[in-house]
C-alpha cells in the first residue's frame, strides 16, 4: 500500500500510516484529502504538537497524554476528549492524528 505525497510514492502500512515519518505539510495535505477532512488551526496545532513529541520521544503520546499535552504545552487549552474525536473521527488524534501528521503507526502502550 502506498499514498503520493508530492508527486513521490510513500509506502504505508496495513493501516494507512507511513512507514518513514514525512514532516511536511504536503504530507498532512495528502493525508486530510485522502480522509476527506478539512484542516483548520485546531487540527494544525494537533498535528505539530504530535510531530514535536515524536522528534523529541521517539513515538506519540496516548490520548490521554496527549490532551493533557495540549492543554499545558500545545497552546490549546479547549483540548478535550470529545473536540479531539470531533476533528478526528476516525479513532481521534492519537490515531487519525498520527496518520495526518506524517507519522508511523502509535505503539498503543499507555503511560507515554
Amino acid at each position: 500500500m502506498s499514498i503520493v505525497i508530492n508527486g513521490e510514492e510513500k509506502e504505508v502500512d496495513d493501516y494507512g500510516y507511513l512507514l518513514e515519518p514525512d514532516f511536511s505539510e504536503e504530507a498532512t495535505a495528502a493525508f486530510a484529502a485522502a480522509e476527506s477532512i478539512e484542516l483548520t488551526d485546531q487540527h494544525r496545532k494537533v498535528i505539530n504538537y504530535l510531530r514535536q513529541k515524536y522528534q523529541e520521544e521517539g513515538h506519540t503520546p496516548n490520548l490521554r497524554n496527549l490532551i493533557k499535552g495540549l492543554q499545558d504545552e500545545g497552546d490549546m487549552p479547549e483540548a478535550d476528549n470529545k473536540l479531539m474525536f470531533d476533528l478526528f473521527p476516525d479513532g481521534g488524534a492519537a490515531k487519525q492524528g498520527c496518520r495526518l501528521a506524517g507519522l508511523p503507526q502509535p505503539k498503543g502502550k499507555g503511560g507515554y
